[in-house]
């Protein structure tokens, strides 16, 4: 699972699988699910992600992580 913010568009990316997306719900306003070919959620587009989100703080209760890494600066 990979998290993408693009800040020049405040939108949040959530990549949950490495599968290609081939289409995409609207399911509130400015939140976008991607599914594959097979109907699998494969991501989750948030715009505006600041008004929507807290991005200042990241949590993660017993995942079961094996990798973990922060690329790139905050702005």
């Amino acid at each position: 699972m990979k998290f993408h913010y693009y800040p020049e568009t405040d939108s949040l990316y959530i990549d949950l699988s490495e599968k290609t997306s081939v289409d995409s719900r609207e399911v509130a306003p400015g939140v976008v699910l991607d599914f594959d070919v097979e109907g699998h959620l494969v991501g989750i587009d948030i715009d505006g992600a600041s008004r929507i989100v807290n991005l200042s703080r990241l949590e993660a209760e017993m995942l079961p992580v094996t990798t973990f890494s922060l690329v790139g600066t905050p702005a």
